[in-house]
């Protein structure tokens, strides 16, 4: 079977990241000149693919890859960082591991002590310090580029991103570190609000949403490689998914996968590639929207069909101001809304199109 030149299931290959060159660029020089970077953006806005293909073009620098997705406690982050450590590429395990050893650490190992009875479990705290003290001094004899995915998952572990500046803060110019995190408002409170320990310690970035003539190159391209004309393809995706990276590829595969070879996509082809994302996003969907709270999908019903938070359709649904404000305020914090200069937009494009279709008002 002939493979979609479209992936959108998971991150992407670093050799598959498009229409990223100016922020690929961009991260470049500023880990090359040790400056320390936060990017920023919703979730399935390709930050982890766009990361994966900075720490191969980094040729020259070890890459030490911290998931901090979901991270609950300060045992979790040690196992997480152990983790890490434990599989980056050889120059920096090949230094790190006898550095360890002599502070009595084995990498790797982490999930191993921390399931022992309690008696027996190393002090967490002691022990990401022992590590955190293993990655600052091996990166002072080998070049390395810390990415710290997910950063903003940090917040809900008490004492655990003091202890991350503690570690760092010294070693700003001896290696490469970017933060990355999909909870917008999180991540800018946590590195421009005051109290926290990361205040103005790092550059904000945002990733955005693909440009029109991204979208447009990567749907010719991939249409013209496997014998198929693109069509009318490139402005209904860029009307419809308004350059979501992930929602525009998955859109892209069905409307390929509908394309016979030697064939072009035309209207009835579009309609196609949209009936079968949105069967195969359904449930999904139905299931995601449930577990907002109810002012929240309230907010994104309104926004989702194009009114205003405040205005009649508030009315209609019954929605206080405050009410209104509270989720709003909350659905930003999370990711699911983005605002601009246009106003506030549903993030993630085939969520609103669901909500459109099945509660319109």
């Amino acid at each position: 079977m002939e493979e979609s030149p479209f992936k959108y299931q998971g991150p992407l290959d670093p050799a598959d990241v498009r229409g990223r060159d100016e922020l690929l660029d961009d991260l470049i020089g500023r880990v090359t000149a040790r400056r320390v970077t936060a990017l920023v953006g919703p979730r399935r806005y390709g930050k982890t693919s766009l990361l994966r293909r900075l720490a191969v073009e980094l040729t020259e620098m070890s890459t030490v890859w911290v998931d901090l997705y979901e991270v609950t406690s300060m045992a979790d982050l040690v196992f997480r960082v152990d983790k890490a450590l434990a599989a980056a590429d050889t120059p920096f395990t090949a230094d790190a591991a006898p550095f360890a050893a002599s502070l009595q650490l084995r990498l790797g190992v982490a999930r191993v002590e921390f399931s022992r009875p309690a008696k027996d479990r190393p002090d967490p705290v002691a022990r990401l310090g022992l590590l955190l003290d293993v990655l600052v001094t091996t990166a002072t004899r080998v070049p390395t580029l810390l990415i710290l995915d997910e950063f903003s998952s940090i917040a809900t572990v008490g004492g655990a991103a003091g202890a991350l500046r503690t570690a760092l803060q010294h070693h700003y110019t001896d290696l490469g570190i970017v933060f990355a995190g999909s909870m917008p408002s999180v991540m800018r409170q946590l590195f421009t609000n005051r109290v926290e320990p990361f205040y103005a310690q790092a550059d904000l970035m945002t990733i955005g949403p693909l440009s029109d003539a991204a979208v447009t190159d990567m749907v010719v391209d991939g249409f013209a490689a496997t014998g198929r004309g693109a069509g009318l393809l490139p402005g209904r995706l860029t009307e419809f998914a308004a350059g979501h990276p992930q929602r525009t590829m998955q859109l892209a595969d069905a409307a390929w996968r509908h394309t016979p070879e030697g064939g072009s996509v035309d209207a009835s082809t579009w309609a196609l590639a949209v009936e079968e994302v949105r069967r195969v996003s359904a449930d999904p969907m139905e299931r995601l929207f449930s577990h907002f709270q109810r002012a929240e999908r309230d907010v994104l019903r309104i926004v989702a069909s194009g009114g205003a938070i405040f205005g009649n359709a508030a009315i209609l649904l019954d929605v206080s101001h405050g009410a209104a404000a509270h989720a709003r305020d909350r659905l930003l914090a999370d990711g699911d809304l983005i605002e601009s200069q246009e106003g506030l937009t549903v993030t993630d494009p085939v969520l609103a199109d669901w909500i459109r279709t099945t509660l319109p008002l």
